[in-house]
C-alpha cells in the first residue's frame, strides 16, 4: 500500500468531518418537554437549598433586582429558562407573572455539562 493520494485524503477528512458534526448534534439536540414546578429565584436556590419559594413576594422582588428566576421541578431540578434567539435575552419579563407559583411550561430542553435549560414556547400556572 503506498501514499494515500489526494482522493483519499479527501475521502478520509469527509469522514471525520461528518462523524464529528453527528457527535456534535446529538450532544446539544433539543427535546420538546414539560417541566413542572416553582419559579424561584435562582440565587436562594443554591443559596438557601429551598424546596419551594418563601413568598411571591419574595421571589418577585429577587428578580425585580435582576436575580435570574428558574423553574425548580418537584426531584429538585433546574432549568434555566433561556432564549434561543441571538443575541440572547433574559426570561425574567416571561416569568415575573410566575414567580412563587408552580408552573407547567413547555419547550425545547437543553442538557449541557449537568445543567439544563428551557426555552418556552408555554407557560401556565399549574391547576
Amino acid at each position: 500500500m503506498g501514499n494515500p493520494g489526494l482522493e483519499d485524503i479527501m475521502r478520509i477528512r469527509l469522514v471525520v468531518a461528518a462523524v464529528a458534526s453527528v457527535l456534535m448534534l446529538t450532544g446539544f439536540q433539543a427535546k420538546t418537554a414539560t417541566v413542572k414546578g416553582y419559579v424561584i429565584d435562582s440565587a436562594c436556590t443554591f443559596t438557601k437549598n429551598l424546596k419551594k419559594p418563601i413568598s411571591a413576594e419574595c421571589a418577585q422582588a429577587c428578580a425585580k433586582a435582576g436575580s435570574p428566576l428558574v423553574i425548580l421541578s418537584g426531584n429538585g431540578e433546574i432549568y434555566w429558562p433561556i432564549a434561543d434567539s441571538m443575541p440572547a435575552t433574559g426570561q425574567n419579563d416571561k416569568l415575573l407573572p410566575f414567580a412563587g407559583k408552580r408552573v407547567v411550561a413547555s419547550g425545547k430542553i437543553y442538557n449541557h455539562g449537568g445543567s439544563r435549560a428551557i426555552v418556552i414556547e408555554k407557560i401556565d400556572a399549574e391547576k
